[in-house]
């Protein structure tokens, strides 16, 4: 199931599922550690005799955001129970802190007591283990602890705290859960429980005709008993409903940074601005404080991999990065560079992914293949890094920062991605792809080696290094060189997806297997959009990669076979891919002469936004047939594609307007 509702802090990552139910709860890092690990956090209601779980079909959804913000804006009704529930949630921007305000409406036309029961489902870091739950009396609360993580648990109404409690073992013994307790309405008081354990709180709401009742839960997080109870004392003297107005006004502050110019461009509407908006918040809560910018907090894919997206993967850092740079954010990225310079090998190389506290994250990339020892690389992460560096110092004019990362991160880099080139080819040697399958010479990756190094050029020269720089741009103009022969098939007239070394030839054989990621060639500068090499890979593209059902959408290449749904290929090559699609209409908008012309790629922002969850949250892929999230969702990358697409296509509308005005006028 995804995750239509994220919250955060850069500390703190919260996400709900379509049930309304808390399933992913992150501490210290974004991404890590999981101490819900996909554990349902249960919202019940009871009135009259009768109880039901607010997951259960009888319940009505409604999920949401308060537009511009970082809090949700939820409705759940029950028609049987004559109960509707108004819900928000939000974690302080400053403090370890989340928060929910529930309104408790009574829809029957004669006063009665409802009682409102919140579960909490703990495994504190990542393993219920030895976890321990208790009634602190001095505070009238919960907690949640193991070693060095504490999680109290309060909340109150108009009479006062909460009124119910009780603490048990869950999947262990026989015992499902404490969740169990609350379907008869009554909790059983048990005061603490220790090993594999959960807990429940519970309300008891006396409520007129027709009339309503507010209840506010909180979670304080920290690292022992006194810092919780200090974070729970700043709630009380705050009060939850002064927190919640003051994070309601920091999404519009935060995205107040730069101006919207909105009404430059008059053909995009409310619903693409819109998204840009959300989407800029969504990828803001991907990155945490110590550097990390995750791919994705989903964690419902460990059912399917046994693995999850809570990594940094250094070129979905990139791209990210660069997508705040562009759009007015980038000293929100000076931690990502200083996380890649110090997670830089001593050869100058970046690995596969790392976890967000700074660690080697998991492969499938082996040091060693068919006797032959290799790098366990994807070339592209490490020269992307390098790309959003120069990038950064060109929005932000930062060069003390720059200067440091130059040193520490650059040059290295840059010397690396220098070496490591097959000589007879002039491209760069056998790399991971960015679809992390195969190993080989990619178009995509020599084309941002081709960026990386003429980005590290720039920097030398910055820096009073002329004779480096010109060392890089050679090394880059080998690149293009090497890739305009070696990886443009004339006859096929377009771009092979790479050369596959084949060991018994001990040749490379050309990939001729359509690929999305060809665009790398325009996005990258190694040729212009409008050559006709890159009009006729994109128009080979758009043919083949269409997915041709009432869903469409670009594959990520033909023949693709992750969370693949048919065998229909002519049909379906693959599922559709958020950023493939918008690939394509950044090309869209790079080759658009006219404003008109732009409408092609505009429909393709639409067809992004269309294919988003009502929240707003964008997947990775879809569902060829249904048009239903696929793998996970959020995934920080397509938003900031989005993000990136819509940020071009305004640039080029101005540019196109003005272009327009000046004729007009030489004219009359």
């Amino acid at each position: 199931m995804p995750r239509p509702l994220v919250i955060g802090n850069g500390r703190i990552m919260v996400t709900f599922d379509g049930n309304l139910e808390m399933r992913d709860f992150f501490y210290p890092y974004v991404g890590q550690w999981n101490h819900l690990q996909g554990n349902r956090n249960r919202l019940g209601v009871w009135t009259e005799g009768r109880f039901s779980w607010v997951s259960e079909p009888s319940w009505e959804k409604c999920l949401s955001y308060k537009e511009d913000t970082l809090v949700t804006d939820c409705r759940a009704f029950n028609a049987e129970l004559e109960v509707s529930l108004l819900i928000n949630d939000t974690v302080h921007r400053r403090e370890n802190i989340y928060l929910k305000r529930i309104v408790v409406q009574n829809l029957a036309n004669r006063e009665r007591e409802i009682r409102l029961f919140l579960g909490q489902d703990f495994s504190v870091d990542e393993n219920e283990v030895g976890d321990t739950v208790f009634f602190d009396p001095f505070r009238h609360v919960l907690c949640h602890y193991k070693r060095n993580r504490y999680f109290l648990i309060a909340g109150r109404s108009s009479r006062g705290f909460f009124d119910q409690f009780a603490t048990g073992v869950k999947g262990f013994a026989g015992a499902e859960g404490t969740w169990r307790d609350a379907e008869d309405g009554v909790l059983s008081g048990n005061a603490i429980a220790q090993g594999s354990v959960d807990s429940v709180i519970g309300f008891n709401l006396f409520l007129p005709p027709w009339g309503e009742e507010t209840v506010f839960y909180w979670i304080c997080v920290g690292r022992n008993i006194q810092e919780v109870r200090a974070l729970d004392h700043f709630v009380r003297e705050q009060t939850p409903e002064e927190l919640f107005f003051r994070m309601e006004t920091f999404g519009p502050a935060f995205l107040s940074v730069r101006p919207r110019e909105e009404q430059l461009v008059e053909d995009l509407s409310p619903q693409l601005l819109s998204a840009c908006r959300r989407s800029l918040l969504i990828v803001r809560l991907h990155v945490d404080d110590e550097g990390a910018i995750i791919a994705s907090p989903d964690s419902d894919i460990l059912s399917t991999n046994r693995d999850h997206y809570c990594y940094l993967w250094p070129r979905d850092g990139a791209f990210i990065a660069y997508s705040l740079i562009k759009s007015g954010y980038g000293r929100l990225t000076r931690k990502f560079f200083e996380f890649c310079a110090d997670a830089l090998t001593d050869k100058g190389y970046l690995l596969h992914k790392y976890n967000p506290d700074g660690t080697v994250g998991s492969s499938w990339h082996p040091w060693l293949a068919e006797g032959v020892i290799q790098l366990p690389i994807q070339e592209d992460e490490t020269a992307l890094v390098l790309w959003a560096l120069w990038e950064y110092y060109q929005e932000e004019r930062d060069l003390e920062f720059v200067l440091k990362q130059y040193h520490a991160f650059a040059r290295p880099a840059a010397n690396f991605l220098c070496g490591y080139v097959d000589k007879a080819l002039h491209l760069p040697a056998e790399s991971y792809d960015l679809w992390e399958e195969r190993r080989g010479i990619f178009t995509f990756t020599a084309s941002t080696v081709y960026a990386g190094l003429r980005a590290a050029g720039n920097l030398a020269e910055l820096f009073g290094q002329p004779r480096l720089a010109e060392h890089y741009r050679q090394s880059a103009e080998e690149i293009r060189e090497g890739i305009l022969k070696h990886l443009y098939d004339p006859a096929r007239e377009y771009f092979l997806r790479g050369l596959i070394f084949n060991r018994e030839t001990g040749c490379f054989e050309p990939d001729p297997t359509v690929d999305s990621s060809v665009a790398g060639v325009f996005l990258f500068g190694v040729l212009p959009p409008h050559d006709y090499r890159v009009g006729k890979t994109m128009e080979k593209v758009r043919e083949t990669l269409w997915v041709k059902t009432p869903v469409g959408g670009i594959a990520r290449y033909y023949g693709d076979y992750y969370f693949r749904q048919t065998e229909d290929l002519s049909r379906v090559p693959g599922n559709p891919w958020i950023i493939c699609t918008l690939w394509l209409a950044q090309y869209y908008i790079r080759v658009a002469r006219s404003i008109e012309e732009l409408r092609r790629a505009r429909e393709l922002l639409e067809w992004c936004v269309r294919h988003s969850l009502p929240t707003g949250v964008m997947p990775e892929q879809l569902h060829p047939f249904t048009g239903a999230p696929l793998s996970v969702a959020p995934l920080a990358w397509s938003h900031s594609t989005y993000v990136t697409a819509l940020q071009e296509y305004r640039a080029r509308y101005r540019e196109l307007l003005r272009a327009r005005e000046e004729l007009q006028f030489t004219f009359g």
